[in-house]
C-alpha cells in the first residue's frame, strides 16, 4: 500500500523544467540589438530585472577589448525576445594588475554627472604615474579629471558618452589636459554605473561612417536616374557608329599621305635629266681622244 502511495504522489509533482521556456536577451538599439545570451524562465515577469554580464569583445569581435565587460538589465519581454538597458561597465582585475606597479601612484575619482538627455551616472576613472608624486599634485589632477567628465558629459547623451568611455575618447582627453600639468602615464575609466536612466528622447547623432554611406547611396540613386533618362543603345546602333568613325580617320589621314607621293616623282625628273646630260656630254668628248691617239701612233711607225 505504501509504495503505491508514493507511485500516485510521484505522479501528480510536475516537471518544472518542461513547464519554462527559452527566451533570447537582446543589447539595447545603441549596441545594435545584438544577441547576448538565452535565458530560460516559467514566465516573461520572471525576467525582467535580471543583469547579464557579457565582455566587449563578443559584442565586436575585437580581441583587443576583452578586458572590457558590460552588463545589462532586462526591462521588456516581447514574445521570445527579452530587451534589455545598460546598466554599467568595469575593466577585468587581471588587467587592473597589469597596471599598477610598485614606486608608483594612483590617483582614483568618483564623479556623479548628468549627461543631455537627463541620465544619472557615477564615473570611476583612475591615474598612473611613472614616479610617485605629493598629494597636492594628485589634488591637480582630480579636478583636471572631473572637469574633463563634467563638461563631456554635459554635450553629450547617455549612449554617446557610454561610446566615447568604451572607446577610450575620453580618457585621451584628460590625459592631454593633465600632461600640461604633471606627465601622466595613463588614464583608464573601470567603472561606470547607471543610476538612473534617461528622461528625455534625444535622437543621437550620427557617426562619420554612417554619414558617408548614406551619402554614397544618394550619389547612386542620382545616377541611376540620369542613366535611366538617357535610353541605351542597341547593337545595331553601336555597329553602324564604328565604321564612320573609321571613314572619319581615313579623311584625315589623307592631306598626310599626298606629300609623301610628291618627292619621289621630283627626284625621279631629277635623275633622268642627269643621265640626259651625261649621255649628251660623253660622246663629243671621247672620239676627240681616239682620233689623237691613231693619228701619233702612225706618226710613231
Amino acid at each position: 500500500m505504501a509504495k503505491a502511495r508514493s507511485r500516485t504522489a510521484a505522479r501528480k509533482i510536475k516537471d518544472r523544467w518542461k513547464a519554462k521556456n527559452w527566451y533570447s536577451v537582446l543589447a539595447p538599439p545603441s549596441f545594435e540589438n545584438v544577441n547576448i545570451a538565452e535565458a530560460l524562465s516559467d514566465s516573461p515577469e520572471g525576467l525582467i530585472n535580471r543583469v547579464t554580464g557579457v565582455s566587449l569583445q563578443d559584442l565586436t569581435n575585437d580581441f583587443r577589448r576583452s578586458h572590457i565587460t558590460l552588463y545589462f538589465r532586462i526591462n521588456k519581454v516581447e514574445e521570445s525576445n527579452a530587451h534589455t538597458q545598460f546598466v554599467g561597465h568595469a575593466l577585468t582585475s587581471d588587467y587592473l594588475r597589469r597596471m599598477i606597479r610598485r614606486r608608483k601612484s594612483k590617483i582614483d575619482g568618483v564623479y556623479d554627472v548628468t549627461t543631455r538627455d537627463g541620465a544619472f551616472l557615477r564615473v570611476k576613472p583612475f591615474a598612473t604615474t611613472e614616479k610617485r608624486i605629493q598629494n597636492s599634485q594628485k589634488t591637480v589632477i582630480r579636478q583636471t579629471m572631473k572637469k574633463t567628465i563634467e563638461d563631456q558629459a554635459k554635450v553629450s547623451t547617455m549612449s554617446e558618452f557610454v561610446t566615447d568611455i568604451l572607446d577610450g575618447k575620453i580618457g585621451s582627453e584628460i590625459y592631454k589636459n593633465c600632461k600640461k600639468l604633471y606627465p601622466v602615464k595613463r588614464i583608464e575609466i573601470y567603472k561606470t554605473e547607471v543610476i538612473s536612466q534617461p528622461t528625455i528622447m534625444i535622437e543621437d547623432k550620427k557617426p562619420k561612417k554612417k554619414e558617408k554611406e548614406e551619402a554614397e547611396k544618394v550619389e547612386e540613386k542620382k545616377e541611376k536616374k540620369t542613366e535611366e533618362i538617357k535610353e541605351p543603345k542597341t547593337k545595331e546602333e553601336l555597329k553602324e557608329e564604328k565604321p564612320k568613325k573609321v571613314k572619319a580617320e581615313k579623311k584625315k589621314a589623307k592631306p598626310k599621305t599626298e606629300p609623301v607621293k610628291e618627292k619621289p616623282e621630283k627626284e625621279a625628273v631629277k635623275k633622268a635629266v642627269k643621265k640626259i646630260s651625261k649621255k649628251v656630254a660623253k660622246p663629243k668628248a671621247e672620239p676627240k681622244k681616239k682620233k689623237t691617239v691613231k693619228k701619233a701612233t702612225k706618226k710613231a711607225k
